[in-house]
């Protein structure tokens, strides 16, 4: 049984809970795994049309990586951690069904990654999302280059640089979420969007996913290999590690 997830299915409807509340969501190696795993499970299954993905509570949709976890980070291992990142991130892109995000709240880091590789992303006016990665001292590689598709070189610089989050309504206006509802229906809209996605023809949706995905493997690719290249720098350097224990001891302290 999984530990930091829930798996409901609602008719042709799959729904995933990523169900570490406490921690407004973050994502360890171990709910990493077990999302690749139940990803599998809907993807092979022909019953199962359309996944929606949410985070459990109201604080967070996915705060992104787990800071606690990040401590054990260095130059050693950060190559391979990007590896682990990769797998998460292509289970979601190796859907042949839609996916819907239901951002009930903050997706931040690696949450907002998961954010942009669905296909539909509804949210509402008071979230936050984007790429404060730098602001504890992470380079920000695959989201900035995620951003770039949407927002271009501009934008997505700024963000980037600055680790600011945009607001729901923000987001709207960028095209980074397709629609925006009150908070009270981030998950019925979610559902209804997966509830007639899930009735189009299976192999044109699978087709046309494929064709998606093909569009932007060079991308994603490219996306990865720059973070193996680069991440490994910044842990050698020591600055990440620093950035993150003053981080943790500053929110330990005002808890």
């Amino acid at each position: 049984m999984p530990q930091f997830i829930t798996v409901e299915n609602r008719d042709a409807v799959t729904i995933l809970t990523l169900n570490r509340p406490d921690l407004r969501n973050a994502l360890s190696q171990a709910l990493r795994l077990e999302v690749i795993d139940a990803l599998a499970t809907f993807n092979a299954d022909d019953n199962q049309r359309a996944l929606v993905i949410t985070g459990a509570g109201d604080r967070a949709f996915c705060a992104g990586q787990d800071l606690k976890e990040a401590e054990s980070l260095n130059e050693h291992n950060a190559a391979e951690w990007q590896d682990q990142l990769r797998a998460y991130l292509d289970a979601f892109r190796q859907l042949d069904k839609p996916a819907i995000a239901a951002i009930n709240g903050a997706a931040t880091g690696a949450g907002f990654y998961t954010a942009l590789l669905c296909d539909i992303r509804i949210a509402h006016a008071n979230i936050r999302m984007g790429q404060p990665e730098i602001n504890v001292g992470f380079p920000s590689i695959i989201g900035t280059r995620l951003m770039y598709m949407t927002l271009g070189h501009s934008v997505t610089t700024e963000l980037s640089l600055s680790g600011r989050l945009l607001s729901g309504a923000d987001a709207f206006q960028r095209d980074l979420v397709t629609e925006l509802v009150e908070p009270e229906n981030v998950m019925p809209r979610a559902l209804a969007w997966a509830t007639e996605l899930a009735q189009k023809p299976p192999l044109a949706m699978n087709l046309t996913k494929q064709a998606l995905r093909e569009y932007t493997q060079d991308v994603f690719d490219g996306a990865i290999d720059t973070g193996k290249r680069l991440q490994p720098q910044a842990f050698a350097s020591g600055e990440p590690q620093r950035v993150v224990a003053e981080f943790l001891a500053r929110k330990k302290t005002a808890n």
